[in-house]
């Protein structure tokens, strides 16, 4: 009786021992993939975003490509300014953090979080 319950402990432990093992990392790419390096990450810019006012941002060249990260956010070129972008919270009393992306004629890319302040 001893012996098969040290027999059924072994196995128990061997067959845990391997399970921890083969334990996933959430690597959906099973080390296919590379971390990203501190000095290559891009620091997002802040800005104020509310209901009442609109933020003007000024590129240092042609605007080609923007994204907002929430449908709380609304955006679009300035009227004859090629290189101004206009943003505006759309929904009052909005406090979620969100972001935009920026892409200009040169190539430069701009990030932003933008901490909505409720008006």
């Amino acid at each position: 009786m001893k012996r098969t319950v040290l027999a059924i402990a072994l196995i128990l432990g061997a067959v845990c021992a391997n399970a921890q093992e083969t334990t996933s990392t959430g690597d959906l790419y099973q080390g296919l993939t590379r971390k990203i390096a501190f000095e290559r990450m891009i620091p997002p810019h802040g800005l104020e975003i509310t209901y009442d006012k609109t933020v003007h941002i000024i590129f240092p060249s042609a605007v080609r490509y923007v994204d907002l990260g929430s449908p709380n956010l609304i955006a679009g070129k300035a009227d004859g300014a090629e290189n101004v972008i206009r943003v505006k919270a759309t929904v009052k009393d909005f406090h979620e953090e969100t972001n935009m992306s920026v892409i200009t004629e040169d190539g430069a890319f701009y990030t932003f979080s933008a901490p909505v302040v409720a008006v």
